[in-house]
């Protein structure tokens, strides 16, 4: 387990009680959910630390992770919802009024669909979007994909682009926004936030996340746009995708084990 960065990994990693993370080459590793990183969840929830994913991922895939994996709660289509799950019960929370989302949403995709020409699609799960439209960028180039984004933001959209995706939407809303939210909902605010929490992240639409919280890493795949990121993470693990997750989350609770042991 190896992490290189600012300064050292602090002792102080031991407060950590809530683990923000994307999930797209965060968690996953080749678009699957390794055993040893599902086993990192487990471990993480048993020593009572707070998994948050936050994701540009559709509700649809929010709903069946606070279902089924070990989580708090999920931050879906980059911010526009937090999900959660109490008894089976499913409860969203949307950034503004879910009746106003929803028509931004068909408003935008009409904007959009014209701008995507032959070469771009959009993404598979778009059908279990309910606030964002979001275009598959796989075998595209950067210059390619950049000059779309940019067009789809000279159309009034906002725009996040992550290691699958182009995520773009209408409203005032971002990761770090509704993390924030969740976080003054949880009774977690001012100085305490720092202390608090932890960030795995891995692309570009992970920068807000990276400046909002003091505890940030990435996984070793954000080299490539490390230099993109107006905030970069604190640290780096020297593992990819899940396994770098993996590290991140053994290093929390190393921490937190070493801050609990007999003097």
């Amino acid at each position: 387990m190896s992490f290189r960065g600012l300064a050292p990994l602090p002792q102080d990693l031991s407060g950590v009680h809530y683990l923000f993370t994307d999930i797209d080459d965060t968690l996953t590793t080749g678009g699957r959910l390794l055993a040893q990183t599902y086993q990192a969840l487990w471990n993480l929830h048993e020593a009572g630390i707070c998994v948050v994913p936050v994701t540009g991922g559709s509700a649809g895939w929010c709903e069946h992770i606070v279902r089924t994996w070990p989580v708090t709660a999920a931050i879906g289509e980059s911010g526009a919802f937090a999900m959660t799950a109490t008894r089976g019960r499913v409860e969203i929370d949307f950034w503004e009024d879910e009746a106003v989302q929803v028509e931004r949403q068909a408003r935008h995709l009409e904007t959009i669909l014209p701008l995507l020409g032959e070469a771009f699609q959009l993404s598979h799960d778009q059908r279990f979007r309910i606030a964002d439209v979001a275009i598959d960028i796989a075998g595209h180039s950067r210059a390619d994909i950049d000059a779309l984004a940019d067009e789809i933001h000279t159309a009034g959209g906002t725009v996040a682009i992550s290691s699958i995706h182009i995520n773009t939407w209408i409203g005032e809303y971002n990761k770090k926004a509704m993390s924030e939210r969740l976080l003054h909902r949880l009774g977690v605010a001012g100085g305490k936030i720092a202390e608090a929490t932890a960030f795995v992240g891995d692309s570009r639409n992970d920068a807000p996340m990276f400046g909002y919280i003091r505890n940030s890493f990435g996984v070793a795949n954000i080299e490539p746009v490390l230099n993109d990121l107006a905030f970069k993470p604190k640290w780096i693990a020297g593992r990819p995708a899940g396994l770098g997750f993996v590290d991140v989350a053994q290093a929390l609770l190393d921490a937190r084990r070493q801050a609990s042991a007999p003097a």
